[in-house]
């Protein structure tokens, strides 16, 4: 529980059984987000079955009073290598601490925490409720908790390449990118995905 926020993890839906994923989907039914529909139809499609399948977490954020869903985000832990050219020493020396050093390329390995997803919901101005500064927060938050519990200390992200959500994580959040990733190469949907981390 936090001040502002109800953040439920959904495999306390889940580990009620059929009844708890009916409520579930329910909740889910009222959440749009037709700025990045890769957002909804994850949460809508798939993040039940990941979370059973144990391939991520997702966690809904809901409004303490009506219980209205208003966002949510979905943790996973990811392998991960990055170049330590483009971080300063002191970022680089944390990297090495969770992380192992190809010789030859100079290349760190690692895992680290993945925020797989992070939405907003946009039905009936729910979007309005929660900034996307408090959303990205409460996963930092609740990965913060996990590195309490297991250790780690690197959270990444996978964004669209558009200006202003680079600023957005770069300028506002202290994410620095580290790599892209080719998406649907080959296909008419191919995009390139920029990837950012941030050392906690």
């Amino acid at each position: 529980m936090h001040d502002d926020f109800l953040i439920l993890n959904i495999r306390e839906y889940l580990r009620q059984g059929q009844s708890g994923e009916d409520l579930l989907q329910q909740v889910f039914s009222t959440f749009s987000c037709d700025k990045n529909l890769d957002v909804e139809r994850f949460l809508l499609e798939q993040s039940i079955n990941f979370t059973k399948k144990n391939q991520s977490v997702t966690y809904v954020v809901l409004t303490p009073e009506e219980g209205q869903i208003i966002g949510y985000f979905t943790i996973t832990i990811k392998p991960i290598t990055v170049n330590g050219d483009s971080f300063s020493n002191t970022v680089k020396k944390k990297i090495a601490r969770v992380s192992e050093q190809d010789e030859e390329s100079g290349n760190y390995s690692l895992s680290a925490y993945l925020i797989a997803q992070l939405g907003k919901n946009y039905k009936d101005g729910a979007n309005e409720k929660i900034s996307g500064d408090q959303l990205l927060g409460l996963a930092i938050e609740k990965i913060k908790e996990l590195q309490y519990m297991a250790g780690g200390m690197v959270v990444f992200l996978e964004a669209e390449n558009e200006e202003k959500l680079i600023h957005f994580y770069e300028n506002k959040n202290g994410f620095k990118r580290f790599d892209t990733k080719e998406v649907k190469a080959g296909t008419e949907d191919a995009h390139t995905l920029i990837q950012l981390l941030k050392v906690m």
